[in-house]
């Protein structure tokens, strides 16, 4: 039904739109300029268009916002008081879920009580007239709003500034939108992160350098969580997988932006961003059943251990990843360089590789370095490939050959499976986020600062 809702709703505002413009256009003498309208007539369309879509989508929203809430109450009132008296908030859920099943016509797999039979009768049918009422409140809204909008298209109607206003309106809402999805992310995280604080010192937590969280049912801290052997272990995979797609990614820029001709800078650069949208448990596991091998048994071939699942191993699958990062944004940026400095260092007698060595990219350096700072923030928030790839050894050692651990893997080990989020094993999964978060952060801002600094310099 939302859907059909939704469907005809479209379809309303896109007749509103052809009246609002076909009416306009009628004042203004089909091009004959018999009268000067204050705005275009897209506007006028726009106008009707906003008044008939935008308020019946919002009572569109609302209803289906609170229908559940009603329909529980509908529920609810149909179950004996003695029956609910005895189930907790647990219980009324999976109550709430059971009536929604048979009314559905799913059915259960247990037997049927005769209440709550009746329940889902009941809330079939308020379900149903709830529908229909819906549809017809917003369909008769979006007519109203159609016709009174209509009227008002006449030639002195400030449209244009009415539209612009409006679309000025949306797209702060959509800024807002999200700056709070930001800012709520992070208070969730702050204030998870300061109960696990009233376990833990922040200092044991910043500073330790032992990584062992007991697994406790009394919600003590138990064990040590040290953060540096997990940080060490970050920095380390990033710094790998950063050794291989900087000069991978920045060679490919060069000799696409330089080099290449238009014929093969067509096709090759799309199919180098492909790699960007391989799914990362693909590299995962392409990096546990291939890369990790051949590693194992290259190292076995000159005399040198080297783990399957290593530092090594994740790091370089994550480098390939992200070569696209560097490729593309070098190559756009290397491209903005004017073409006077080129056209200068080849008159004064340079070579082509003497002036991308001295004129392009010392040019172009502040927009490059923002690219690789974008990303390293991309190579430390990766989880995926070094869940399955870096071995999961919390270990504080300087050995790339080895597994490690990193904040992503664990935290993720420390949300799965049965876990008590009011316990500090659960609860230093946040601290661990709001860590990584305020370090991707930082070097986001760093990049933006640098790229823009750049971008001003040569618009």
């Amino acid at each position: 039904m939302n859907l059909l809702v939704l469907g005809i709703l479209l379809a309303l505002i896109a007749v509103a739109y052809q009246f609002g413009l076909r009416k306009s256009r009628k004042l203004a003498g089909a091009g004959k300029n018999t009268v000067t309208l204050h705005s275009r007539p897209t506007y006028y369309g726009a106008f009707v268009a906003l008044w008939c879509g935008v308020p019946a989508f919002l009572i569109f929203i609302l209803w289906n916002i609170v229908e559940p809430t009603l329909l529980k109450h509908v529920v609810f009132n149909q179950i004996p008081q003695d029956v609910l008296a005895n189930l907790d908030a647990t219980g009324r859920i999976v109550l709430l879920d059971r009536v929604h099943a048979i009314a559905s016509g799913f059915g259960v797999t247990d037997q049927v009580q005769s209440y709550e039979m009746s329940a889902a009768q009941h809330y079939a049918n308020i379900e149903k007239i709830g529908n229909y009422a819906k549809f017809a409140v917003v369909v008769c809204v979006a007519l109203v709003g159609l016709l009174i909008t209509q009227k008002k298209v006449e030639k002195d109607y400030r449209a244009r500034n009415y539209v612009e206003k409006i679309t000025r309106i949306g797209l702060a809402l959509c800024s807002g939108v999200a700056i709070l999805t930001t800012i709520g992310i992070v208070l969730s995280m702050l204030s998870e992160a300061l109960r696990f604080f009233h376990f833990v010192s922040p200092i044991d937590f910043f500073f330790g350098t032992e990584w062992n969280p007991g697994f406790s049912t009394s919600g003590n801290a138990s064990g040590s969580y040290g953060l540096l052997p997990l940080l060490w272990g970050t920095f380390m995979v990033s710094a790998v997988a950063l050794l291989v797609a900087i000069p991978v990614g920045l060679m490919t820029a060069i000799y696409l932006a330089e080099y290449a001709s238009p014929r093969l800078r067509a096709w090759a650069k799309p199919a180098i961003e492909v790699l960007a949208g391989i799914p990362t448990i693909v590299y995962g596991v392409f990096a546990l059943m291939v890369v990790g091998p051949f590693f194992k048994e290259v190292g076995d071939a000159i005399g040198i251990s080297i783990n399957a699942t290593s530092a090594l191993t994740a790091g370089v699958v994550m480098g390939i990843m992200i070569i696209p990062f560097v490729s593309s944004l070098s190559d756009d940026i290397i491209t903005q360089v004017p073409r006077t400095l080129r056209d200068g260092s080849l008159g004064l007698g340079a070579t082509q590789a003497e002036t991308v060595r001295k004129v392009v990219l010392p040019a172009a350096l502040p927009g490059i370095i923002g690219a690789f700072l974008l990303a390293a923030s991309r190579a430390i928030g990766e989880t995926m490939i070094v869940v399955l790839a870096a071995g999961n050894s919390p270990l504080l050692h300087v050995n790339p050959l080895e597994a490690v651990s990193t904040v992503t893997v664990t935290i993720v080990n420390q949300l799965t499976g049965d876990t008590d989020f009011a316990s500090p094993q659960a609860l230093v999964a946040f601290a661990l986020g709001l860590t990584l978060f305020v370090i991707t952060l930082g070097l986001n801002i760093v990049a933006l600062y640098i790229v823009r600094k750049y971008r001003e310099q040569y618009e």
